[in-house]
């Protein structure tokens, strides 16, 4: 979903105001403090003006209506610093929670979405919208409640002003002050495009980091060092280049604001001192040409700051369309509305023509039937891209059959809420995940009311107690993926002692003794036999010899089922199954 030009911009405008309008009792606030604040600083010229009037009265100096006049401008101040103080706390609880809210859904939309939207992104990239894009969103958000308002209100107040003092002299600030504006949005305009492709840029950054970080074991094992650091090079350049032709072309709004700015303050001087000194009737005394300079430096100075705005304004936005293009992303589609909740599931499962393909021009599951009683063990096999992940994300409702029905309890998946769905599987992975906290936490991840026996008991029948208990701090040792105290093989014993504390009706257990060696593969299978009694288990594997007592075997090749039967009945066949046992034993 690419953005474009102003209308991407206002866009994203319109979503940051639905996020806005959660927090207008702050904002509502913010803006009377900002009235407060630019009120009161612009009272402050004109009680300059009549001090320097008292200074250049003839005769005398009129001591105590100065003191009087310091007195009033010490408590303007005061009270101007207490509404900005005010202004700013409401502007950092509008940001934070706007920013709180953003990132939120932006990680609820990541748990919706679909499986083939994770495959097509990095996760380097997702990381970087929701944590970097969100942090600039952040910073430019800030910046503009901040300055924005203030900003706006100054000009329109300081112009107001003027005008009561001489309109004349205001006309000559009202005619160059276009300049500043056409600069600024020329620039703006210009730089958005910048900002976005910066953005772009740094996701793929980040996206190569965190690849490069999850696999630099077989990045050194291979030499690629030399090969990864010129890609790093290459991006890194691209981001280098495209950040600094963003902050180039808008750091040039600041100093294009202040000659136009300092072009005023200059007109506002000369025309000035001309009808002070020429004026008769219609002239301004010195004290007012004092305070009307002093509201010609207040009302430029807010357009250097709405062009520092604009420049974060900009590389917000681009961040913002970043992050509400995942957010807008369509989620998968929901249980249906009459979704029934699966009970007392006993294991039987029913495949029904069922064809399916991860995109429309290439073909992987094509008709494919099978019948599953309860109880009963089911091993899939077959040569690499044949099908068996892909037949095992239909089950799962990970992805949706293009065709068919898969059926549980008689019931079509597509009519069954996914949460009773897959809370009738156990699954134990080839690629193994543990999250941070402790080993304990980690064996209870699908029962958190398990009991310390229980937990302990799973650990038992996985065969990973021993090493638990040698551990540091045994069962509350913390550990996460990528810890180095545990080898692969220990990883995938606690990935086995979750399902062995769930105990669910249906297994799946995809390539689950592929790290662990072939004693403790044994010593696990037994274990898994136990488990599996009276369960209906679908096993992956390509080690032949762990699925030998598998009530039916399915063959796959090319997205077909060719064979299937016991282990004796497909060895008399003598087909291609025969072949490929025969290939793994044969001397």
């Amino acid at each position: 979903m690419k953005q474009s030009g102003g209308k991407g911009s206002a866009g994203t405008l319109k979503k940051l105001m639905r996020y806005l309008r959660r927090y207008w009792f702050f904002l509502i606030i913010s803006i009377v403090m900002s009235f407060i604040s630019v009120a009161l600083t612009l009272y402050i010229p004109i009680l300059t003006g009549n001090a320097v009037d008292f200074i250049l009265k003839p005769g005398k100096v009129d001591f105590s209506a100065i003191l009087q006049i310091i007195t009033t401008m010490g408590i303007c101040i005061g009270i101007t610093a207490l509404a900005q103080w005010i202004m700013n706390i409401c502007n950092n609880k509008m940001t934070y929670c706007i920013v709180r809210d953003v990132r939120r859904d932006a990680f609820d939309k990541m748990e919706q979405l679909p499986l083939k939207y994770l495959d097509s992104h990095t996760s380097g990239e997702i990381v970087s919208r929701i944590i970097a894009d969100v942090d600039q969103f952040a910073d430019g958000l800030l910046m503009g409640f901040t300055q924005l308002f203030t900003s706006i209100v100054t000009i329109l107040g300081t112009l107001i002003s003027m005008l009561t003092i001489h309109p004349g002299v205001t006309l000559v600030v009202v005619c160059i002050t276009p300049i500043s504006l056409f600069v600024a949005a020329f620039i703006a305009k210009k730089t958005y495009h910048m900002f976005q492709k910066q953005s772009e840029t740094r996701g793929e950054q980040t996206g190569f980091i965190d690849e490069m970080i999850g696999n630099l074991k077989v990045v050194q094992a291979y030499n690629r060092e030399a090969a990864s650091m010129e890609t790093f090079d290459e991006v890194n350049e691209r981001l280098k280049q495209s950040s600094l032709k963003a902050i180039f072309f808008s750091s040039i709004t600041n100093p294009a604001t202040r000659f136009v700015n300092s072009l005023v303050y200059a007109g506002v001087g000369i025309a000035g001192a001309i009808v002070a000194i020429h004026g008769g009737i219609t002239g301004i005394s010195v004290g007012q040409l004092t305070t009307f300079l002093g509201y010609a430096n207040q009302y430029t100075k807010p357009f250097n700051e709405i062009s520092g705005v604009i420049t974060e304004l900009q590389n917000a936005l681009a961040c913002a369309a970043r992050i509400f293009e995942l957010i807008d992303e369509e989620p998968q589609l929901p249980d249906a509305a009459d979704a029934v909740v699966l009970e007392h599931v006993e294991g039987n499962v029913g495949i029904e023509d069922v064809s399916f393909s991860y995109v429309p021009e290439q073909t992987l599951l094509q008709h494919v039937n099978l019948k599953v009683r309860a109880g009963q063990r089911i091993a899939i096999v077959g040569p690499t891209g044949c099908g068996k992940t892909t037949l095992i994300n239909l089950l799962m409702r990970f992805y949706d059959v293009n065709e068919g029905r898969i059926l549980v309890e008689g019931q079509d998946i597509r009519n069954v809420t996914r949460t009773s769905l897959r809370d009738s599987y156990g699954m134990v992975l080839q690629e193994t995940w543990l999250k941070t906290g402790t080993v304990r936490e980690n064996i209870a991840m699908g029962r958190s009311d398990a009991t310390e026996e229980e937990i302990m008991e799973a650990a038992r029948l996985s065969h990973a107690h021993s090493f638990i208990k040698r551990l540091p701090q045994g069962y509350d040792t913390m550990i996460n993926e990528g810890s180095d105290s545990l080898s692969q093989g220990q990883k995938q014993l606690l990935c086995i002692a979750r399902v062995m504390l769930c105990r669910p009706p249906m297994l799946i257990l995809d390539e689950a003794t592929s790290s662990i060696d072939t004693r403790t593969e044994i010593r696990i299978q037994k274990a898994f036999n136990k488990l599996m009694e009276g369960r209906t288990s679908f096993i992956v594997a390509h080690r032949l010899s762990t699925i030998q007592e598998a009530d039916i075997i399915l063959v796959m090749k090319d997205g077909n089922i060719i064979e299937q039967g016991s282990h004796e009945e497909l060895l008399n066949q003598q087909g291609f199954y025969y072949n490929l046992y025969n290939s793994q034993f044969a001397v």
